[in-house]
């Protein structure tokens, strides 16, 4: 790792370590190999995992980029890690739904692919502790976590991703079903886009088959035991990287 010195962990998580970097205003992020479903109580390690959602997360953060979207994202350092401008990440996650899946489905009476128009934005407040609830107005007034005006910027920058991602996603013929993506402020009070965007963030189906299973091409493939986690995640990127220039090196 020649672009960057390591320094001391600041945070390591399910799916990825953020270390301190010798440059006061860069930090690295290493992406693992590691598998987790159920807020964790499923667990694997799936080889390889690591470095195709680090080269995804790559080419769709510089995608939206060129689209005008502010992202954490300044380059690839490895094939597993990445270079990013250390953010405030706000304890939300904030998911935008195209299509009906997953837990909407247990918790509305919608028939799973059912298409949602406009898109469902919800917010969650991210806490394992607390299971990530669903957060109603009121109780994100009660956290105070963003302000009325910061919400505002959340949910319109949620909105953009959102369309750009869907037609970059149709264009390679891929349906993006839903998604979660998580925000921070930067150190000059900048509200961009951090984490990452993967198969494990969202939900894409294959529009090239109609069969159930066979579509499936992310996370839902570990959660339900559908195997061929990997070379699903494969396919997302060999298709991702026919429609974007390839990621840039940083330094």
């Amino acid at each position: 790792m020649t672009a960057v010195s390591l320094g001391s962990l600041l945070y390591e998580g399910k799916a990825k370590r953020v270390f301190q970097t010798s440059t006061a205003d860069v930090v690295a992020v290493e992406f693992k190999d590691d598998a987790t479903a159920f807020n964790a109580l499923k667990k694997a390690q799936l080889e390889g995992k690591g470095t195709l959602n680090c080269q995804i997360s790559a080419l769709l953060f510089e995608h939206l980029e060129r689209q005008g979207v502010p992202t954490h994202y300044l380059g690839l350092i490895e094939p597993n890690w990445m270079a990013v401008r250390p953010v405030r990440v706000i304890p939300l996650e904030v998911v935008i739904r195209n299509r009906a899946a997953g837990s909407l489905c247990k918790q509305m009476p919608i028939a799973a692919g059912t298409l949602i128009d406009p898109p469902l934005l919800d917010l969650y407040y991210k806490d394992d502790a607390f299971g990530d609830p669903l957060l109603t107005d009121a109780r994100l007034d009660r956290l105070q976590l963003v302000t009325a005006e910061q919400r505002q910027q959340l949910e319109t920058l949620a909105h953009q991703v959102n369309l750009s991602l869907k037609e970059l996603f149709a264009s390679i013929d891929l349906d993006l079903v839903d998604f979660k993506i998580e925000l921070g402020f930067t150190a000059d009070g900048s509200l961009v886009v951090a984490d990452e965007i993967s198969p494990d963030t969202c939900r894409l189906w294959d529009q090239r088959t109609t069969d159930p299973t066979a579509r499936i091409l992310d996370k839902d493939r570990f959660r339900q035991d559908l195997g061929q986690v990997v070379e699903s995640y494969g396919e997302v990127h060999k298709r991702v990287q026919g429609g974007c220039p390839q990621p840039r090196i940083y330094g």
